[in-house]
């Protein structure tokens, strides 16, 4: 057989072991046809053969982003794109030329913003931003998708400048002073109230939204992500952009699964779900949880309180018996679970109901995953093993400043130096055995796999003595590839490149197997292909 593609010079990690490495790969269609030498690939070379010379760069599968907002992340790049404002003066500078170029924006909408503007000391609340605009309402997400902040036209366009009656967990419509809104609004429970009340895209906004996001995706060599915030509504979006032809990536998605849902909204919402998509390119297979908050915000659950602040604990979005039901439930349904769990108290939280769903429903092959997991006790780290959960964790969340060279982030002011050491604790969970997949959680962080690639491999202890919990550049791009399909059964499809698997491949622009670890962030993306169709291709 004659493949359609041939990709020959390339310096190729195959993820497979018994194959790690090879000079070329041939494609015919959707599949992967051979993976071996130069000489070899010459038998499956025609006329109508497009043959791609790699130059010897790293040539790989197609990138798995375990951890992935697909709507989320497309709305996003059309807000004031705020991850480099580190003061007022930057905030200012961005969303004025942000405002003045999107006259027609009945609201100025921000994503990015860092919890240390204007300043570690000082909150940042409406008047800051009524400084910089009070004549329209403006909406600022925080990076990690867990803070919102308005102006004061902003709050009380949506209805809450007056405040809200107490929210569940540590939600919370934050007060000031003088008996009014600040213009913070923690967790989503309560920035909801003000997200809702925005003005929708039309379908045909939408699809053109979705269609730019699938472009920016293909460009970073990403291949298949796992959207972890679904519903049927946003199931239908994707399907339309399938049957349209510009689904550039496979999504694995899930039934999102909020408090007050019950237990037989499994059987209603994730079921039908699963049954209606069910292909390699659109998959539900899996319900998804928020057990707690985040460190920046003090809405992670911890074991151990905050510094300076340890009575408060955080609090669970989840009962113990309420998360333990529904987990049960779904388990019993035989869906795949994944929770979110940032505080070394919210894993074990979840672990207890893991625990309780395989008591309950007896030993299978579920592979339930936990989400972010920034801090673990080291006994936490052993029932990880008993009871096959994956790790899903995402290289961009943890800190990057060594304590001491300049301000420290706010996540490390919230954490006690006593867990530095065990927080993203890469190192501990794979050489305890335990499957590492992977993600950015964009748009939380950039959806740059280079650069996680990056901060993996190069990561430094927080201070002499601790844990790097750095991975080699084998474990990371395994963590993107291979262990990434696995954490969505789908080992025997993708994440590797080998004879009879779909052809999900990338091709960068250096070797990353032959360059100082440093230069990793220096690396693009020359080539993507998905189901064996070019749908990115740097000029």
């Amino acid at each position: 057989m004659k493949a359609d593609i041939v990709i020959k010079n390339g310096a190729v990690f195959t993820a497979d072991v018994a194959n790690p490495t090879a000079e070329a790969v041939a494609i015919s269609g959707q599949k992967i046809l051979f993976v071996g030498t130069n000489v070899q690939a010459e038998a499956y070379v025609s006329n109508k053969t497009h043959v791609i010379d790699a130059g010897g760069k790293t040539v790989m599968p197609g990138i798995i982003d375990s951890h992935f907002h697909v709507l989320w992340g497309a709305k996003s790049l059309a807000n004031a794109q705020l991850y480099e404002c580190e003061n007022l003066a930057d905030l200012e500078e961005t969303l004025t030329a942000w405002a003045n170029e999107n006259q027609q924006s009945a609201w100025v909408m921000g994503s990015g913003m860092s919890y240390a503007v204007p300043t570690a000391e000082v909150d940042l609340d409406r008047h800051h931003l009524d400084k910089i605009c009070a004549d329209r309402p403006m909406l600022l997400f925080s990076f990690d998708m867990h803070t919102v902040w308005l102006n004061t036209l902003g709050l009380e366009t949506v209805g809450l400048l007056n405040g809200h009656p107490p929210l569940p967990g540590d939600a919370e419509v934050v007060m000031g002073a003088d008996g009014l809104a600040t213009g913070a609004l923690i967790e989503p429970a309560a920035y909801n109230l003000a997200v809702f009340k925005l003005p929708e895209p039309t379908q045909e906004e939408m699809f053109g939204i979705l269609g730019h996001g699938m472009d920016v995706i293909a460009s970073h060599g990403i291949t298949t992500v796992h959207d972890m915030a679904c519903n049927a509504e946003d199931m239908a979006q994707y399907a339309a952009l399938e049957a349209a032809g510009r689904l550039k990536c496979r999504i694995y998605a899930n039934q999102l699964i909020e408090p007050e849902h019950e237990v037989g909204d499994i059987e209603r919402l994730a079921v039908p779900l699963r049954e209606q998509y069910d292909d390699d390119r659109l998959r539900v297979g899996f319900i998804k949880f928020f057990m707690d908050g985040v460190y920046e915000s003090f809405s992670a659950v911890t074991l151990n309180g905050y510094p300076g602040r340890p009575d408060h604990h955080g609090e669970a979005i989840f009962s113990p018996d309420q998360f333990a039901a529904l987990a049960a439930e779904a388990d019993r349904h035989g869906f795949q679970i994944a929770v979110h769990a940032c505080g070394d108290g919210g894993v074990r939280r979840v672990l207890d109901g893991y625990e309780w769903a395989l008591a309950q429903n007896g030993k299978r092959d579920s592979r339930h995953r936990i989400e972010h997991i920034e801090v673990i006790d080291e006994a936490d780290v052993a029932r990880f093993v008993e009871l096959d959960v994956i790790a899903s964790m995402q290289p961009l969340h943890a800190p990057i400043e060594k304590i001491g060279d300049s301000e420290p982030e706010v996540w490390v002011q919230h954490v006690a130096e006593e867990e530095w050491d065990r927080a993203f604790a890469w190192r501990t969970i794979r050489d305890a055995g335990i499957h590492i997949a992977f993600g950015s959680d964009w748009p939380v962080v950039t959806l740059n796999p280079i650069l996680g690639i990056h901060a993996a491999v190069n990561r430094e202890p927080l201070k002499p003595g601790h844990n790097s919990h750095n991975q080699t550049i084998e474990e990371t791009l395994r963590s993107y590839t291979v262990d990434g399909a696995w954490a969505e059964f789908a080992e025997d499809k993708k994440g590797q490149l080998k004879a009879g698997l779909l052809a999900d491949v990338v091709i960068l622009s250096k070797n990353l197997f032959n360059i100082p670890a440093e230069e990793i962030i220096n690396t693009e993306v020359q080539l993507t292909m998905m189901d064996g169709q070019i749908v990115f291709e740097k000029n």
